[in-house]
């Protein structure tokens, strides 16, 4: 056990079906905790993976009779509301309540804590990092956002010295309302860009870029702060707010493109990698110089991250035929969008390029940030556009029309549809219909309504 949390045997889970939420029970339960846990709905897979582990509710709901005084600690998920019978219980009883980023620091306080923050990349950074390390057989724990290739889980807690955690500035919980991101109290961290998210909870651009100016200044004097010195906002909040602090810029490493893929140019000679688009390859240089902080030599990291495969959906091959490619990717900000197709114009300039995007974010179906993705789409030969009226519902938005998403694309030819049927045509007509090699990007944090791409 940890010497700072020993005391903490026995930790209910309030929201446990999280996608984070549920891989720290399990991390927590692997380490010898007693860990219970309630949720009003658990989707796969945190279903099948709370079963096999058995702790999976006997029921679906809130049953505050759960909260008994034996229980050391609270772990509450983003998901629960300020109501909740159990958490109402649990504050009655005088029972320690945590969102999980303040109890992963109560049993990290003892590591090297390294946090990769920003706007984009957060995730690609992390698992680049994790890769690194572990190729190199560093002892380390992890929380990341993804499935990562050579992971069993995505969130690990041990005795390793060192922790490195991808973070989030999106709050914490409904108790505590502040970035997920201030409470990790990093010794190393990555700044990797700055581009408005998250209209729902911060309303305007300043707003949101004063997290990672408070994020900077709340880091201990001292600690090193790697960021990318390619984007002026980073720029900005670092010399607005990085004072107290080693910062250190990173920018995108000398490569050029053999067969699609890019090839390092470093002083040890070329190093060929798995992933493709400059802003991976920038993504890149910062984990590279992470680990290089946490002492693996320079040439020891290029030859790990040459075997690096990319993490779940971050620009991930779904099916490879004649004439046919298919990648989805995980982006849905416009900032994301415009790397993420820029990567692949750059890498398959032979390859005509088929885009669709599915609005499925709250920002990205919010007409007030709309705006925010005019010409994002520009790089693609064929620019589609999906939404459902489903999701508007779920998430208490006023109704869009195909004819207003359009216009805030800026891109005439866009196509804007919101039938999955339509959608299932129209991707099979395009495909169809080209004499070229077709490069078909699913762009979206969901799933596109759960259509079969390998039956279109």
């Amino acid at each position: 056990m940890y010497e700072d949390s020993k005391n903490m045997t026995k930790i209910h889970f309030i929201a446990i079906g999280g996608a984070i939420m549920h891989q720290l029970a399990l991390a927590l339960q692997k380490q010898g905790y007693e860990v219970t846990g309630s949720d009003d709905e658990i989707t796969d897979p945190a279903k099948s993976n709370l079963a096999a582990k058995g702790l999976l509710p006997d029921k679906f709901g809130w049953y505050p009779e759960k909260i008994t005084k034996d229980i050391d600690a609270i772990v509450l998920g983003m998901h629960a509301k300020a109501d909740n019978p159990e958490l109402v219980a649990a504050k009655n009883a005088g029972i320690p309540i945590y969102s999980f980023p303040q109890y992963v620091y109560e049993v990290s306080k003892n590591k090297k804590r390294v946090v990769v923050a920003g706007s984009h990349g957060k995730t690609t950074i992390t698992s680049m990092i994790m890769h690194i390390l572990k190729d190199n057989g560093i002892n380390f724990d992890y929380l990341v956002g993804a499935r990562v290739a050579g992971f069993d889980q995505s969130v690990q807690l041990t005795d390793a010295p060192i922790i490195v955690l991808e973070g989030d500035e999106y709050p914490a919980s409904v108790e505590e309302k502040r970035p997920k991101i201030f409470f990790y109290h990093p010794h190393i961290s990555v700044l990797s860009g700055i581009a408005w998210d998250h209209i729902n909870v911060f309303p305007t651009y300043e707003n949101y870029f004063s997290q990672f100016e408070q994020y900077l200044k709340g880091m201990d004097s001292g600690a090193k702060v790697f960021y990318n010195n390619e984007d002026s906002e980073v720029q900005r909040a670092i010399a607005t707010s990085g004072s107290n602090l080693l910062a250190v810029p990173y920018q995108t490493p000398p490569f050029h493109y053999e067969d699609g893929f890019p090839v390092l140019d470093t002083k040890d000679g070329p190093v060929k990698v798995s992933v493709f688009g400059r802003h991976n390859i920038l993504n890149m240089q910062a984990a590279i110089d992470v680990c290089m902080e946490l002492g693996i030599a320079e040439a020891d990291c290029h030859k790990s991250i040459a075997s690096f495969t990319g993490a779940a959906r971050r620009l991930e091959k779904v099916k490879e035929e004649a004439g046919l490619l298919v990648y989805r990717d995980f982006a849905h900000a416009p900032s994301k969008l415009r790397a993420t197709l820029n990567a692949v114009r750059e890498a398959y300039a032979g390859h005509h390029l088929i885009a669709c995007f599915e609005l499925h974010t709250f920002s990205s179906l919010n007409e007030k940030f709309l705006n925010e993705y005019a010409h994002s789409m520009d790089a693609a030969d064929d620019a589609i556009v999906y939404f459902s009226h489903h999701a508007l519902d779920l998430k208490g938005l006023p109704n869009l029309d195909t004819n207003t998403v359009k216009q805030y694309f800026a891109r005439p030819d866009v196509l804007v549809l919101d039938e999955k049927n339509k959608l299932e045509e129209t991707i099979k007509k395009q495909i169809g219909k080209q004499e070229k090699p077709v490069f078909l990007l699913l762009m979206s944090s969901g799933t596109f309504d759960g259509i079969d791409w390998n039956s279109i």
